[in-house]
């Protein structure tokens, strides 16, 4: 049988590192964990050594749950650390408020309590402004607060700053979160491993992306301490994110950690991120964050963008300020960033 294929792999976007492909090396970990029967639901033979490697990564106790995609990670993970009158502090700008379309609201009914920063990293002072109320039958009860590694704007927490944020939170009875949707391209930048800015300064459930990163719709979360999240396994069948072929998402994510995948693509991603960032700036490029990990946030006039975007396709990320996001990927070349460089120069001009 003759597949078709459909598109052009020659075409490269800075849109998102989603529109990227899958790394062959994920395409292996599908192929070794094919072939025979294995228990479905998760009581396989790579689920079983994923556990045992997220314990070493994370904790003897932490438990690991594969899901097939951060929405799913996100919520559940939140669902399962609090009760239906729980809420949950996080950034204006988190993908928790601005694109999961209302999924915690409508799934859970959790509501979010946001605060605008200006970074994109949430800090104990900035928590505090929505931490109150407890007690008041007119207020919904934060009990979780929830941040982003990196954040949305591509910036970076140090464990530091983490642990700043999970002793406040602590300290009112709420338990952390943490979005980790690139959390790989984190621990890359950092040079850390994942545990250093998560379960060793008291993250409490992560949601630990995969897809971002070159896998095929493998997702996990990781609770560093079960008793902090009863009834979880029940959780991921009634939202709808239980695998009956777990395998093939446990042997990707075992990829990222057996087989360095993870900080490896990880890392070049966010090296074609700082060379983009690096050339553009010896044009006069203005940017309106820090490039920290694998995304270019630059300013451009909205008419020079539009052009730009014609020849190669990437997302506006505040219109009115003039705000655009390049980001790259695992498979993103030099050859492709200096291409992009050489478009965005020729319409600047123009």
């Amino acid at each position: 049988m003759t597949i078709e294929r459909l598109h052009d792999p020659d075409i490269r976007t800075f849109a998102s590192d989603n529109t990227a492909g899958v790394h062959p090396e994920a395409m292996a970990a599908i192929a070794a964990a094919n072939g025979g029967h294995q228990v479905a639901y998760g009581g396989d033979a790579y689920t079983a050594r994923l556990a045992e490697v997220v314990r070493a990564e994370f904790g003897a106790a932490a438990q690991v749950f594969p899901v097939f995609n951060g929405t799913g990670a996100n919520v559940i993970g939140l669902t399962a650390v609090m009760p239906r009158w729980g809420s949950v502090i996080t950034t204006s700008g988190a993908h928790l408020h601005t694109d999961e379309a209302g999924a915690p609201e409508r799934v859970s009914g959790l509501k979010l309590l946001t605060v605008p920063t200006p970074d994109g990293k949430l800090t104990p002072e900035l928590a505090s402004r929505e931490a109150w109320g407890w007690g008041d039958p007119h207020r919904p009860q934060p009990l979780a607060v929830s941040i982003t590694q990196a954040t949305e704007v591509g910036t970076l927490y140090t464990p530091e700053e983490v642990r700043a944020v999970a002793e406040f939170a602590h300290g009112h009875g709420m338990a952390v979160h943490l979005d980790g949707a690139r959390i790989w391209n984190a621990a890359a930048a950092l040079d850390l491993p994942l545990r250093a800015f998560t379960s060793d300064v008291g993250v409490d459930v992560i949601s630990l992306g995969g897809t971002k990163n070159g896998l095929l719709g493998a997702e996990a979360i990781v609770v560093v301490d079960p008793s902090r999240a009863p009834g979880l396994e029940y959780l991921r069948k009634m939202n709808m994110q239980l695998a009956s072929k777990m395998r093939f998402l446990s042997a990707q994510l075992l990829a990222l950690f057996d087989g360095g995948l993870g900080l490896r693509t990880a890392a070049h991603a966010n090296a074609m991120a700082t060379r983009l960032r690096t050339v553009l700036e010896r044009d006069g490029v203005k940017f309106g964050h820090p490039t920290e990990a694998n995304g270019v946030f630059a300013l451009v006039d909205a008419a020079v963008a539009e052009r730009i975007r014609k020849r190669v396709r990437f997302y506006d990320w505040d219109r009115d300020a003039g705000l655009v996001r390049w980001m790259t990927a695992w498979d993103t070349t030099e050859a492709d960033v200096d291409a992009f460089a050489a478009v965005v120069r020729e319409e600047l001009s123009r």
